[in-house]
């Protein structure tokens, strides 16, 4: 199988695709600290990270690689959650964080020590924020179930996989079920080549072992055949329910979005989570970062579905939160009638999140703007405002139902 290494020791080159993916993570995981540190009684908040295939820090422009953009962050953050504590008479927070780095290429660790140093002893002078590094050069699938082992040891439930491996062979699926079910609060931001997944469940691979519908087969067989596919709008679709046909299985909520590149969508940016508000979070990360990722489908609340003759291309710009705005008015009452009339806004999350790319202030705000819908407080008031609904509210279809929606 083909892939791609970087000459770490002579400068690595950074590509637009990883600039995008860097983007993407630095903010989700400054969105991730703030969601989970946000509670007043809270004074210390665990955490390990597992950076897979690490590299060496830094590119030949001086940009910073994942392990850096994760121990700045760490930094920038904590010291932001802490002022904001301490201006609300909350008590200080402290960040324990374990970080794991791995890396098959010896001189890749040999330079991330290198390149860590100076981000790590800055680390050591923020107040509230405690970083232990840890260090191994082996692949991936080899080196995994040792990593499993001292991060169970520690107790930790919070655990953040990075993995962006070169190709697709070197994360399996059954890795990432593994991690799903192994922590209670477990997340996998996964990069990989679409064409490598391709050839990977091609039935030339015999070490595929995937079964994939007749029709599926062929399509991956057509795009294997022809790279020019993968820059038309319609096989980005057929690609992202390939993807999405084969990942779906691994956790609750899988983000199989493409990193978005106009002259061919060679790279998935795939995110798992347990939890809906992780993939909430992620969606609104996406759009702040409006075209770093593309998706072809549904607006709504069922993003695989899919048109090849009028295929909708969503960017996670304000024109695709246009067109979801329109499918949410429909799709929700939808939800909520084939649920009873009835469903309690938790619930509600929990289903919705697992099929949408919409941004979660429009959510709230097509359940607000529309007639046909009301959302009760526990105490049974009406909310008013987007802004105020709460997990713990009840949403149900009004008494008095539209002439459109009856129609």
């Amino acid at each position: 199988m083909t892939s791609k290494s970087y000459e770490w020791e002579d400068g690595a080159e950074l590509g637009e695709h990883s600039q995008k993916k860097h983007q993407i993570l630095r903010e989700y995981f400054r969105q991730y600290l703030k969601t989970r540190c946000q509670l007043p009684q809270q004074e210390k908040f665990r955490l390990a990270i597992v950076d897979g295939f690490s590299g060496g820090g830094r590119y030949e422009n001086g940009e910073y690689g994942s392990p850096i953009v994760f121990v700045d962050t760490l930094i920038q953050t904590a010291k932001e959650i802490n002022i904001y504590r301490n201006s609300q008479g909350f008590a200080a927070l402290t960040i324990e964080c374990l970080i794991v780095f791995n890396d098959k290429d010896p001189e890749a660790i040999h330079l991330l020590k290198q390149n860590l140093a100076p981000h790590l002893a800055a680390a050591k002078e923020q107040d509230g924020l405690i970083i232990r590094p840890q260090y191994f050069s082996d692949s991936f699938e080899h080196i995994y179930p040792e990593i499993k082992d001292r991060l169970l040891a520690t107790r930790c439930n919070n655990v953040l996989f990075n993995l962006d491996q070169c190709g697709y062979s070197h994360v399996t699926t059954a890795c990432i079920r593994d991690i799903m079910i192994s922590w209670k609060s477990a997340e996998v931001i996964l990069t990989f080549m679409i064409k490598a997944l391709l050839t990977f469940l091609s039935p030339n691979e015999k070490k595929s072992g995937v079964p994939l519908e007749p029709e599926m087969q062929e399509k991956v067989n057509c795009i294997i055949e022809n790279d020019k596919l993968l820059s038309k709008r319609a096989w980005m679709g057929e690609a992202e329910k390939i993807v999405y046909s084969h990942l779906n299985e691994c956790a609750p909520y899988v983000s199989p979005f493409a990193i978005n590149n106009p002259s061919g969508w060679k790279y998935w940016l795939m995110h798992f989570a347990r939890s809906y508000r992780a993939r909430q979070v992620y969606n609104d990360v996406l759009h702040q970062h409006g075209e770093a990722q593309g998706h072809v489908g549904g607006a709504g609340l069922n993003m695989l579905s899919y048109t090849p003759q009028n295929p909708t291309f969503y960017l996670f710009d304000e024109t695709s939160r246009d067109t979801a705005r329109n499918a949410l008015a429909e799709d929700i009452p939808d939800l909520v009638s084939h649920s009873g009339d009835t469903i309690p806004m938790l619930q509600f999350y929990e289903t919705a999140y697992s099929e949408t790319p919409a941004h979660s202030e429009d959510i709230h705000q097509a359940i607000i703007d529309n007639p046909d819908l009301e959302v009760v407080t526990k105490n049974g008031g009406v909310r008013r405002k987007a802004g105020s609904i709460k997990s713990d509210d009840t949403l149900r279809l009004t008494n008095q139902k539209s002439f459109f929606f009856n129609f």
